[in-house]
């Protein structure tokens, strides 16, 4: 009788453990990150009532080099949005790709590193580059891009939905 308590308590357990990770998924982490400039940036820094954009990228992409220079043409779709740009590499190497792209001169986009917490990796499990997940301005999750996914068009769709 014991035995069977003890299971359905650990199936119950797991069940409410999974839950709860969904869950959070489904909102923006609570990540903090060092900005390019060497300032500390926390996802609560976000600006309110805008939607959010999270790009997970490296550097050293190709893809991600690709999917930026995209998003800066059109860039004009992406004023109303807080984006928060987020890598695992240490600052130096972010400053360059700062620079080659001209984002310091976007004041809604936000860029740096988390080093290696790790924590938007592992809270997203990302193991391909570019991440790119769209929140409405309550944060809510409302779309998901892995990289063989990412689209700046139906970002841009799924963005003026909103």
């Amino acid at each position: 009788m014991k035995t069977k308590r003890s299971l359905i308590f650990l199936i119950l357990l797991i069940f409410i453990s999974s839950y709860n990770i969904f869950s959070q998924s489904a909102k923006v982490p609570p990540f903090q990150m060092v900005l390019y400039t060497g300032k500390l940036f926390r996802a609560q820094n976000l600006p309110l009532e805008k939607p959010i954009i999270i790009i997970y990228f490296s550097p050293e992409c190709e893809e991600c080099h690709k999917f930026t220079e995209e998003m800066l043409e059109k860039y004009d779709d992406f004023v109303n949005a807080s984006i928060a740009m987020i890598t695992y590499v240490p600052v130096e190497k972010v400053k360059p790709y700062v620079s080659e792209n001209n984002l310091d001169k976007y004041p809604n986009i936000y860029i740096g590193t988390e080093g290696n917490s790790l924590f938007v990796a592992n809270y997203y499990r990302i193991r391909n580059f570019p991440f790119v997940a769209l929140f409405d301005k309550n944060g809510n999750l409302i779309k998901r891009y892995l990289s063989t996914e990412v689209n700046v068009n139906d970002l841009i769709t799924h963005l003026k939905n909103l």
